[in-house]
């Protein structure tokens, strides 16, 4: 492991600039995903301020500090800050999935068209068994499938049983492979949710389960989903000469020779 990405996992504004600070004195970092409201009424001051660090990448809005994004996508001034967010040419990363952001997502997706959006830790998100929301949940996710600016990482995927880790490869496998089939090689990202994911398993054991399923996968699928697609997504640069750079990458059709991790 020689890069990282660190996710803000905090609603106070002033920690966005902490992390930077922190990340700045580690070059293993190459970049970080903050956290702001977009219709807050510093909001476009605060990412401007921000984004003057090549190392903050985005920000993180969903499931967590009681937020509420279809209502929210409502508010006046939320989606101009989400464009003002694509403008930057900035990420928009999702929080803790379920049914109802799936459908948030796909209109934010509908509204801003050009914004890159990460969907996290959809392997957790509960699936609904009912036909008709289960459908609907399934036909959102290929309509997300569909927009080629829309990643998924795959995080958060051990699973406790019991009281015990499932290792089993085979037990993963299926929920997977669907959520491959919807997203394909070229935007599955590989996530850890460390240290979170300690109180279930700790990082030598998710990536172990991640490890089994991608040994089935080609070497050029294994290298696209472990940082390739994340280049693409997040448009990181390296800081060490240990990490990968991502020239000849493309992105939408393009090539980007200058974008270098």
């Amino acid at each position: 492991m020689v890069g990282a990405i660190a996710i803000e996992a905090s609603p106070l504004a002033s920690d966005n600039q902490w992390l930077l600070e922190i990340a700045q004195k580690n070059p293993m970092i190459v970049g970080v995903i903050g956290d702001l409201v977009p219709v807050s009424t510093d909001f476009l001051k605060q990412l401007d301020a921000l984004h003057k660090s090549p190392l903050f990448l985005g920000i993180r809005y969903g499931n967590l500090w009681n937020r509420d994004l279809m209502a929210d996508l409502e508010k006046p001034g939320f989606v101009e800050g989400l464009k003002a967010l694509s403008g930057a040419g900035l990420v928009f990363e999702s929080a803790n999935p379920d049914p109802r952001l799936m459908r948030a997502i796909l209109n934010v997706g509908e509204r801003v068209p050009e914004l890159r959006i990460v969907i996290d830790h959809l392997p957790h998100a509960m699936v609904p068994n009912d036909g008709t929301e289960g459908g609907e949940y399934w036909s959102n996710l290929r309509r997300l499938g569909a927009n080629l600016n829309v990643f998924v990482k795959l995080s958060e995927i051990p699973v406790m049983k019991e009281g015990k880790l499932v290792t089993d490869p085979k037990f993963y496998r299926e929920p997977l492979d669907a959520l491959w089939d919807v997203f394909g090689e070229d935007r599955a990202i590989f996530g850890s949710d460390w240290p979170n994911s300690d109180h279930v398993a700790s990082y030598a054991e998710t990536l172990g389960i991640v490890g089994d399923y991608m040994a089935g996968k080609s070497p050029q699928m294994r290298e696209k989903y472990y940082w390739k697609n994340s280049i693409v997504a997040y448009h990181w640069r390296r800081r060490n000469a240990d990490q990968p750079t991502g020239r000849g990458l493309v992105a939408r059709g393009r090539i980007q020779p200058d974008v270098a991790l």
